[in-house]
């Protein structure tokens, strides 16, 4: 779901420059394919991100085949990295596949592991955690992402609107693990939040 305008939102494709050749690559698959993704708008908002806070060690929570992954790895830079995880190792290969023709396969390593898992597999602390997994989880991947979260560092989560299904009388389970992240984030005196209503909105946290 988009809550902009439309005739906002088609001024915001006009005046972005085109992607490269594997990000339209990669946004032709998920078209074809109808796999859901951050898309450009919400990628630049990553890339610009991950340069203001000059992150170079990015978890990536619910990768798919890489899309808003290679978003970051283009911003770490030669000295960083982003490490994805899903649970799907076709996705995987598929990633690794894209991260190679864009050269950048040393930016990246992907995890097959769920979101929760991964905690006990990756050490270290992270300058972003990025959360775009099944919503029903998100309060489980908050009290799971916070203390492994650098102080300054930020934990940005996908589908804050939840398809605009935050607002329905009896949200479903996706909606109401949105709802109770989202007032988990803002209860949170480690955390400071917003809401960028760009797409189907993030929620971004930064730890205090």
């Amino acid at each position: 779901m988009n809550i902009l305008d439309p005739n906002i939102e088609s001024y915001l494709y006009d005046v972005i420059p085109d992607r490269d050749a594997v990000l339209t690559e990669m946004e032709k698959y998920a078209e074809k394919n109808n796999f859901p993704i951050v898309g450009p708008l919400v990628g630049r908002f990553l890339y610009v991100i991950t340069l203001a806070v000059n992150a170079k060690r990015i978890l990536e929570l619910g990768s798919g085949f890489g899309y808003s992954a290679y978003w970051f790895a283009k911003a770490v830079g030669k000295d960083g990295i982003v490490l994805c995880t899903d649970s799907n190792p076709e996705y995987a290969d598929k990633a690794r596949e894209y991260f190679k023709k864009g050269r950048i396969s040393n930016r990246m390593q992907f995890h097959v592991s769920d979101a929760l898992s991964v905690f006990n597999i990756l050490e270290g602390e992270f300058d972003i955690i990025f959360n775009d997994v099944n919503k029903e989880i998100y309060p489980k991947v908050l009290r799971k992402a916070l203390p492994r979260l650098k102080k300054g560092g930020l934990l940005i989560s996908d589908n804050a609107f939840c398809n605009g299904k935050i607002l329905e009388k009896n949200p479903d389970a996706s909606a109401a693990g949105v709802l109770t992240y989202t007032r988990m984030a803002y209860a949170s005196r480690e955390l400071f939040n917003t809401i960028v209503p760009i797409r189907d909105g993030l929620i971004v946290s930064v730890k205090l």
